[in-house]
């Protein structure tokens, strides 16, 4: 391999580099969007409880809790969707045990799971 082509790889592996993390910080800023519109969601529920609480009457607050609790739920559940794509940028992928390896591994260094 010339002078040239190694220096041309370089700057090809640099610039991929490069791409991976803008994509990795554009995902990373979705969790962050996401995480304050739980922290939102837990606001409300506590505004809702306190009025309840104010007015003694509870009677509304189960079902506004309720799909709150829901919404938090599917927040979080494309959090989990964000993170994973995260670990394909990456070129990871995280084992039963819960820790994440390189993705061509054959075994975890943790827990010696197989990965087929």
């Amino acid at each position: 391999m010339s002078f040239f082509d190694k220096v041309k790889q370089g700057a090809s592996d640099a610039a991929k580099k490069a791409q991976q993390t803008v994509e990795i910080t554009r995902l990373k800023t979705q969790i962050s969007s996401k995480e304050r519109e739980i922290d939102k969601i837990y606001k409300l529920i506590g505004e809702s409880v306190y009025t309840s609480s104010l007015a003694s009457d509870f009677s509304r607050v189960e079902a506004n809790v309720t799909d709150y609790c829901q919404g938090i739920t599917q927040i979080k559940e494309e959090i989990s969707e964000i993170e994973l794509k995260i670990t394909e940028v990456r070129n990871e992928k995280e084992c039963v045990c819960g820790k994440v390896v390189v993705a061509d591994t054959k075994f975890c260094s943790s827990c010696g799971h197989h990965f087929a």
